[in-house]
């Protein structure tokens, strides 16, 4: 007698799905499928950026034809002139003060958030309660805004450089400490381990460990945090009346717009010779 083998209806259904389309031939349908949802993920977000525009009274159409007249405008007064290139006696020394104060937050940053990185992972941290109050100082200065910080600051410590570089120093800290916290924590685990089986101590197993598989990672993101705060920089000396951003502010606000173009042609040959720089560090290091 044989036994019956009693198999779900949905898979000769499955099968007869599948042979419809004969071998070798292409099916379009899960493309176009894919096509449609794509299509309709994106009217979504049309639909609703149009229905944030008609809240705010934003005209996307004028502003779309004012585009070019502002750039016509840009290009003739923003133009630097050979009476503003006196300025430079001006604008080059707070352009070096904007860039020392900008590299200086950012190394002394990285300091402090390597340590706390170390001590906060979770593979070679100390452990206890101390990973998640590390992650959390972390989110804290890295969600507040770097402008944020420099008017709480400007309470504290008025107009000053210190304001400026501490402002730069709160938000690299946060930013670094995660970074430095997901490189730390996705290194192999092997030659931890294997030193730790050796009896190695704590100070041995970062040492011999942790900074060598991870100071590439480590230097990537402070040559990276390096540029970020260049450009912040400039908009927190507006703020605290220093450094390249508060000489941009002055000549603007005097309507000598070919000075102020020469500020920033400035800014960005240095973000841009920073931006080189790092890279060719990044190349040669990994």
């Amino acid at each position: 007698m044989t036994e019956r083998v009693l198999r779900p209806a949905g898979l000769f259904a499955g099968l007869r799905a599948r042979r419809a389309v004969p071998r070798g031939q292409y099916d379009g349908s899960f493309f176009r499928r894919r096509t449609m949802a794509v299509v309709a993920v994106a009217l979504v977000f049309v639909a609703l950026g149009a229905l944030s525009g008609t809240y705010v009274g934003f005209d996307f159409a004028q502003a779309i034809l004012d585009v070019p007249g502002g750039f016509a405008w840009m290009a003739t007064q923003f133009v630097p002139s050979f009476a503003s290139l006196q300025k430079l006696g001006t604008i080059l020394p707070a352009l070096g003060s904007t860039i020392l104060a900008s590299i200086a937050s950012s190394c002394t940053a990285a300091v402090l958030a390597y340590i706390s990185a170390v001590l906060g992972s979770r593979s070679v941290g100390v452990g206890g309660p101390f990973p998640l109050i590390v992650r959390a100082v972390a989110s804290l200065f890295r969600n507040i805004p770097v402008v944020a910080w420099a008017f709480i600051l400007l309470f504290s410590f008025k107009q000053s450089e210190f304001t400026g570089f501490f402002a730069l120093f709160l938000t690299s800290y946060g930013y670094l400490t995660r970074c430095f916290l997901e490189s730390i924590d996705e290194m192999s685990a092997g030659p931890v381990e294997a030193l730790r089986a050796c009896g190695a101590s704590y100070g041995q197993i970062v040492a011999q460990a942790v900074v060598p598989m991870s100071i590439t990672s480590v230097v990537s993101w402070v040559l990276y945090m390096i540029e970020t705060n260049i450009r912040d920089a400039t908009l927190i000396g507006i703020l605290t009346g220093t450094g390249i951003g508060f000489v941009f502010d002055v000549y603007y606000k005097s309507f000598r717009y070919d000075i102020a173009g020469l500020v920033l042609l400035s800014i960005i040959l240095v973000v841009i010779a920073c931006e080189l720089i790092s890279n060719f560090v990044r190349r040669r290091i990994i």
